[in-house]
């Protein structure tokens, strides 16, 4: 296993951290609560036995039974070995006595007395809010005082400049977790976000590295590009690998299903190193990044002329989950993140077909014709042909 500086904390982290969102269940659900607990317990252990020492876990996690299976693999020893992670249900936050009463329930699930890392989690600018005025920080801070907690941290969906208020909104974060692979470059934290935060001394860890799984299955465009270069290397590890080449990247992190996925990113694990990446591979990834946005149904880039939006609508987020539910043949977690991380107000359903986002629009995008396609797709479910 390679290591890296965990920020200025003068530790050392495991390249790979094991992510506990997608641990293998029986009936093939991925997020789902029947855990195929023997599994996914011999799976962390081996983990551990190779070198990671970064174990990351939520609350909602597999229906609450993530952090169990977590607590469980940990067991006879391997509890000392790892950094043991988990996340704060802010969005169930309602007082700030509800901060302690979660954190005190995940410890038992846990079936530990300290968490090394805690993280709110899933911030943007409505739960930052929320996080500010309940008073959760001060909640957190008495926790990392009586050592329940060894730190501190936050995990985030949302804009860039967000990302940064959040950063220097608080003096005591430990470190930061951020969406981050050669597709989201732009998107969320993003690249900028991520520089910012390591600038600050903050350690970067990563999730989504492969965007939940889909750019570990390209398209055969994609495929073929990868294959051209090097036939026996996975698409999975020219996103790894991607992530790994940034210095300011901590640990990447990765849900596993399957015993021959945890082996294939432990053996790109071993091989990789910051700055590594040729030129020349770089360039090849850049093609592969083009490919995938050519080929999303709307020509948005982000650049925000749109916004604000009178209504509230978050038309540039609303486009890019229709895209990558289209390029990338997965709907349903486009329409998971509509759900979730949209509010009703920023849903593509509370266009009224003004039109003033169309005039300012550099792409010439018909903006109230899409909008109701997006819903179809992404709130009701329909297909995209």
């Amino acid at each position: 296993m390679r290591f890296r500086n965990f920020g200025r904390q003068g530790w050392e982290v495991s390249a790979l951290g094991f992510g506990c969102m997608r641990l293998p269940t029986f009936d093939g659900a991925p997020h789902g609560g029947n855990v195929d607990r023997e599994t996914a317990v011999r799976m962390i252990r081996t983990a551990v036995g190779r070198g990671v020492n970064y174990v990351d876990t939520a609350y909602p996690y597999h229906n609450g039974v993530s952090e169990v299976v977590a607590g469980e693999a940990l067991k006879g020893g391997y509890r000392g070995r790892v950094r043991l992670v988990t996340k704060s249900p802010v969005w169930l936050i309602r007082k700030a006595e509800d901060f302690d009463a979660y954190l005190d329930e995940q410890m038992k699930r846990l079936e530990t007395a300290r968490l090394d890392f805690y993280l709110l989690h899933g911030l943007n600018t409505e739960r930052w809010r929320s996080v500010l005025e309940l008073g959760v920080l001060r909640r957190a801070e008495a926790a990392v005082k009586d050592g329940r907690i060894g730190g501190l941290g936050f995990s985030f969906h949302d804009k860039a400049d967000v990302f940064k208020a959040i950063i220097d909104g608080y003096d005591g974060w430990a470190l930061c977790q951020i969406q981050y692979n050669y597709m989201d470059i732009t998107n969320q934290a993003g690249t900028e976000g991520l520089r910012y935060a390591a600038s600050k001394g903050i350690p970067v860890v990563v999730m989504e590295p492969l965007l939940g799984g889909r750019l570990a299955r390209p398209p055969r465009a994609v495929r073929e590009i990868f294959e051209s270069s090097d036939p026996g290397r996975s698409p999975a590890d020219w996103a790894l690998q991607w992530v790994w080449d940034q210095p300011e990247v901590a640990v990447v992190l990765s849900g596993m299903g399957r015993m021959s996925e945890l082996e294939e990113n432990l053996r790109s694990a071993d091989r990789s190193a910051v700055r590594s990446m040729t030129a020349a591979e770089l360039r090849l990834i850049e093609r592969v990044r083009d490919i995938y946005l050519k080929a999303s149904p709307i020509p948005c880039t982000s650049c925000g002329y749109c916004l604000p939006c009178p209504n509230g609508v978050n038309i540039p987020r609303n486009f890019e989950l229709y895209n990558s539910g289209f390029i990338h043949d997965d709907p349903a977690t486009s329409r998971m993140l509509y759900g979730r991380f949209l509010t009703e107000v920023e849903r593509a359903s509370a266009c009224v077909q003004c039109g003033a986002c169309e005039k300012l629009c550099p792409q010439g995008i018909p903006v109230g014709e899409w909008m109701p396609k997006v819903h179809a797709v992404l709130g009701e479910g329909k297909s995209y042909r």
